[in-house]
């Protein structure tokens, strides 16, 4: 794995590393709210929307860019 590639010339806009935690906690909230939803069955009440529980734009990394790997071979690197 010493010369290990991206086949797509992506990565994050911002300097974190991982939405990792963000995802998990967000996760944990929609699996919650849609248990709750589950078992009290209102028919008032609309099923939970994804944006509710997390917005992927205000978690760390906002979003993807390109870049040219034969200009920052670093950023190339698994």
């Amino acid at each position: 794995m010493a010369r290990s590639r991206r086949r797509s010339p992506f990565c994050g806009v911002t300097t974190a590393r991982s939405e990792k935690d963000e995802k998990v906690a967000c996760h944990r909230r929609e699996r919650r709210r849609t248990a709750e939803f589950l078992v009290k069955r209102r028919e008032v009440e609309l099923w939970p929307v994804k944006r509710e529980f997390g917005d992927p734009w205000c978690m760390a990394k906002d979003g993807r860019q390109r870049f040219d790997p034969r200009e920052s071979p670093k950023l190339a690197r698994k």
